[in-house]
């Protein structure tokens, strides 16, 4: 409880106290100021602008990262020829600085020299403007987030399809259910848990999704990648609007709870434990 509450508790309730007050990080002197940053928050296109990008980067980095560990796994997990290697292969970006990985990514994301859209001209398409174009710019992001963290959901899998009761599948078998039967009705409940658990924490992770911004796009280009979290950023140490930023940061916390609260419910009903 003593780390807990020196670097969770006390910072939190600190920066509600300034979500409070204006202040530029320099002045000896806060000025408290009541709601009138949440008021600022609620006028502020950006802010809308932000808060849906953010959804958008949650969904679109949580849904695929789980399909995709899931059918890892399950390739993997299959009388594989060299599977190791290939566990390792797929593991190995989760443990890759995401610095490292977003500059090795913008490098195949230029538009004229990269390997993205030389792919893309070698089938025959023209190349996209990927993080200099609005329209792609977060779907670029979202697949270097993907890329990242699919071998960490799918050595959860693994781990999660090794524990299914092999007697359980062969007694479906036995009693006619096909493949698709037995992963519906036996594998994907018995599996639940995981599931949960990575949902839980791939919505957090994507919350708190900066680095590979940062790298990136820096928010851009017109704020078609500025998360909630950047916002709070470009507030607190390019505005030195420390208010404003804590009141950004008020609210992520509050969707982070809102969100992890609506799993949870979710989950009263769809997991099952064994």
């Amino acid at each position: 409880m003593i780390p807990l509450t020196m670097f969770w508790l006390i910072p939190l309730g600190y920066a509600f106290y300034l979500s409070f007050t204006e202040w530029d990080f320099m002045s000896p002197d806060k000025l408290f100021v009541g709601m009138a940053n949440y008021a600022e928050l609620a006028d502020n296109p950006a802010f809308y602008k932000a808060l849906r990008v953010t959804l958008l980067f949650t969904a679109g980095s949580v849904l695929p990262t789980l399909t995709g560990g899931l059918g890892f796994a399950l390739l993997l997990n299959s009388k594989l020829r060299f599977s190791g290697i290939y566990r390792t292969l797929i593991f190995s970006p989760w443990v890759t600085p995401t610095v490292a990985v977003a500059i090795v990514w913008s490098w195949i994301f230029e538009p004229e020299v990269g390997l993205a859209n030389n792919v893309l001209r070698f089938f025959g398409s023209e190349g996209v403007g990927w993080l200099g174009d609005p329209s792609w710019a977060l779907i670029g992001i979202l697949i270097v987030t993907c890329w990242k963290s699919v071998g960490w959901a799918m050595a959860f899998y693994l781990v999660a399809l090794r524990n299914v009761p092999r007697d359980l599948l062969e007694a479906a078998a036995i009693d006619g259910a096909g493949s698709l039967r037995r992963f519906t009705y036996i594998t994907v409940p018995l599996i639940s848990p995981t599931t949960f658990f990575l949902t839980i924490v791939l919505i957090i992770q994507s919350l708190q999704a900066y680095d590979q911004i940062n790298v990136m796009t820096q928010g851009g280009p017109s704020g078609s990648t500025r998360t909630l979290l950047y916002m709070y950023y470009q507030s607190a140490f390019e505005a030195f609007n420390i208010g404003e930023a804590s009141s950004v940061a008020v609210v992520l916390v509050i969707g982070c709870v809102l969100l992890s609260m609506v799993s949870f419910a979710v989950s009263r009903s769809s997991v099952h434990y064994h």
